[in-house]
């Protein structure tokens, strides 16, 4: 089979290369996929130069998040040959094939098709972890939503929005934000370069925001500090702009809001019974079409360079689908 094979860590991609290896050989408790669409995440960039938490051993193939077609299965898993499932792993799905762990995988809402059911899982679950299980989001709330024109960000946007809040999405790009008016719908657009606290107080008749959901970090943090409702939450999802930013911790003390950690992967893993609640309520708005992923463009695997340097440059609104 093909896979996408990250031999040498490097920050221009000069490590990876699409290769030809054996088809994978199912373990106990895994399932064999044939992988219709794999979706490409922002950790997936970052792992093929060392930058992220999870660092796997060179070489390995890339991609965390799949859906397909199950060709075998234990006799006692959930799984029959022929099922249509979603999910995925740390690594490994960037492929024709994958062996995957049963539990890693859920059945594909009958709603989706394999391209919007690979672009579903992460960037819903870490949206719903983030803004439902600790954000406590209640209808007509204001939320901020940064990085607004990526698949994370979007997926806040558009949950957000089907659970009733009231949405302001936030992009560095003003070319961008047309764009992100057009495919998330929100109350407003804002760019979030420089001192945006303002626009989002006339936004909110001064209110600010109950929540804000950060995937971005640096400035944009620095400056979301002062976008925060007394009593809010402001979210920490990742730190696309590189710099990790810090805080005097009387700033949250004084305007009286919480700074939550969001690992909707470690989540789940630590609080399996939650993990799979949010998994299912996720699916169950997909199915209800009450949420959708928007996707950016769907490229074969052969055109993996193309899509990795999409995903560097910032060029992408929404999610980008390989499909092997």
């Amino acid at each position: 089979m093909q896979a996408l094979r990250v031999e040498a860590l490097s920050d221009d991609l000069s490590g990876v290369r699409l290769a030809d290896l054996a088809d994978p050989v199912r373990a106990p408790g895994e399932v064999l996929v044939r992988v219709h669409a794999a979706s490409l995440n922002y950790p997936d960039l970052l792992m093929t130069r060392g930058g992220y938490q999870f660092k796997p051993p060179v070489p390995f193939t890339a991609g965390m998040e799949l859906a397909g077609e199950v060709l075998a299965a234990d006799a006692d898993s959930r799984f029959s040959v022929g099922d249509r499932v979603m999910g995925g792993a740390k690594t490994g799905v960037f492929a024709e094939f994958a062996a995957v762990p049963a539990r890693s995988l859920k059945p594909i809402p009958a709603a989706l098709d394999y391209s919007a059911a690979a672009a579903l899982g992460a960037a819903y679950t870490t949206a719903y972890t983030a803004l439902v299980e600790l954000g406590g989001l209640q209808a007509g709330q204001w939320v901020l939503v940064h990085g607004a024109s990526g698949g994370v960000g979007l997926a806040a946007c558009d949950l957000a929005r089907a659970l009733g809040a009231r949405v302001i999405a936030a992009t560095h790009d003003a070319g961008k934000a047309e764009r992100v008016r057009a495919v998330a719908s929100p109350e407003a657009v804002i760019v979030n370069t420089g001192r945006f606290r303002e626009q989002v107080a006339e936004l909110t008749g001064g209110a600010l925001c109950d929540l804000v959901y950060d995937p971005v970090g640096g400035d944009v943090f620095d400056e979301s500090t002062r976008c925060v409702a007394f009593g809010g939450k402001l979210l920490v999802i990742g730190f696309v702009a590189g710099r990790i930013p810090e805080i005097a911790v009387n700033i949250p003390l004084i305007k009286g809001f919480s700074i939550v950690g969001v690992r909707a992967g470690e989540y789940a893993r630590r609080f399996p019974e939650r993990g799979a609640r949010i998994a299912a309520e996720v699916s169950r708005l997909a199915n209800d079409r009450a949420i959708a992923p928007v996707i950016d463009r769907e490229l074969p695997l052969a055109r993996w360079k193309e899509g990795f340097d999409a995903m560097a440059a910032g060029a992408l609104v929404g999610k980008l689908i390989f499909r092997p």
